[in-house]
């Protein structure tokens, strides 16, 4: 016979319940038999409307936190789900013992922690966020999928306004940190860039006042000024790792020592995310063996710099999402390359609020500066451009119309812009 609290319940009554059977579904559509539906609402939807399909389709409860649907079986009303969620993360991240890294950055926070786990993973059962779950909502999903079969974790933290990594590391509570670099991003959100300054360093000062361990990179002289006085090991070009990088067309190699470090990692700013991996596996204990053969296997999806074959050309796809700062180490990058057939397929940098006319009219005259060809689209660069194209829609047809053959292509923007929606005509 079914079941229904009217009465809010404690959160550690409901950890006894989650600890039976410790699977949490947030989506009706993808339920795991037995686990716990949490409610999860929003700007334009409300999940407790799927409550009772979630327990049809096999939850054994069903979290919510609107009144109309407190009569349905098996459901648990509580006065907010979200915090609900996150307050079971941090009754299960006090009962992990387990070192859990929290990495965090303006760019390259997630190929760095897939490197990170690769690497970790050769020795360790280790755990680490799926895809690119580093949110209020995809933190305490992480933690809460931790169990004691796992060695050590990497938790990503993202963040698009203040103080949000600091409530992030009080969900993940992490023992050692990483910000890969601090640059200009969601700038709507964070007012101005002493406000992603400020953010991102909220890492830092948790770890110091937890008394953790930072990995630094002793190239970059601002993270270096903030770590001062908190325990650390570096890496970078000018720590005692010693690597160096020695071919980048395209793939990127690096010399350490007696042994190749071989990659499937497009441009020389990659440097500091394998860099990281490799000084993360050192304190970790990963032979030398096993870190370069980890790296070497790591192949990026989803959109993040990705190589591509096409008939007509050769494609670099890094369209999961563009800011001022990556979208100029991706330009530098390609340049470098000396591509004498090399092409650009920019979209814009969302969320730059004020800063984006600026911001995007720098990204022009960085091209022309290093006489590139390239193509413009989205709405940002119209603003500023007047050969820009207005979408992703207006440049496939424009290629159909004028196709591009034996091109070297880099493809960059905003995840808003589907800019790999192109990739089919090139």
């Amino acid at each position: 016979m079914g079941f229904c609290f009217i009465l809010i319940m404690s959160n550690s009554d409901l950890y006894k319940i989650y600890l039976k059977n410790p699977h949490i579904c947030t989506d009706s559509r993808n339920i795991k038999s037995g686990g716990i539906f949490f409610a999860l609402s929003g700007e334009h939807f409300n999940g407790n409307k799927f409550a009772l399909e979630a327990i049809k389709k096999g939850c054994s409860l069903a979290i919510i936190d609107d009144k109309k649907y407190n009569s349905k079986p098996n459901t648990i009303l509580v006065e907010n789900v979200l915090k609900t969620l996150q307050d079971l993360a941090k009754i299960h991240r006090e009962k992990l013992t387990i070192p859990v890294i929290g990495i965090t950055g303006t760019n390259g926070k997630t190929t760095s922690k897939e490197l990170i786990k690769n690497v970790l993973k050769s020795s360790m059962n280790c755990y680490a966020t799926k895809g690119n779950l580093n949110n209020h909502i995809g933190v305490p999903l992480s933690i809460l999928e931790i169990n004691s079969r796992h060695d050590i974790a990497v938790i990503e933290m993202g963040a698009n306004h203040k103080n949000e990594i600091d409530f992030l590391c009080n969900i993940s509570k992490p023992t050692h940190g990483v910000i890969t670099n601090i640059g200009k991003a969601h700038l709507k959100g964070f007012g101005d860039y002493e406000g992603v300054l400020k953010t991102k360093n909220e890492l830092y000062n948790y770890i110091k006042h937890n008394n953790g361990m930072l990995f630094v990179n002793k190239d970059d002289e601002q993270l270096v000024n903030l770590s001062n006085e908190i325990s650390q090991e570096n890496y970078g070009h000018k720590s005692n790792l010693e690597l160096r990088i020695i071919s980048n067309k395209p793939f990127i190699n690096i010399k350490w020592g007696e042994y190749i470090l071989k990659s499937n990692l497009i441009g020389e700013y990659q440097y500091y995310n394998i860099a990281l991996a490799v000084c993360i596996g050192k304190h970790f204990k990963i032979s030398n063996e096993k870190i370069c053969i980890q790296i070497k296997k790591y192949k990026p999806k989803n959109n993040r710099s990705q190589v591509i074959n096409t008939k007509n050309n050769v494609v670099i796809l890094d369209a999961y999402n563009a800011n001022p700062s990556s979208m100029k180490a991706m330009i530098f990058s390609f340049a470098n390359q000396n591509y004498d057939n090399g092409l650009l397929i920019l979209g814009d940098m969302l969320e730059l609020g004020a800063y984006s006319i600026n911001e995007h009219n720098l990204i022009i005259s960085i091209c022309k500066k290093l006489m590139l060809n390239f193509i413009l689209v989205g709405e940002e660069f119209s603003k500023v451009h007047k050969d820009s194209l207005e979408g992703v829609e207006e440049l496939c047809e424009f290629v159909k119309k004028n196709p591009i053959n034996n091109k070297t292509i880099l493809i960059k923007g905003s995840r808003g812009i589907n800019l790999e929606l192109i990739v089919p005509f090139l």
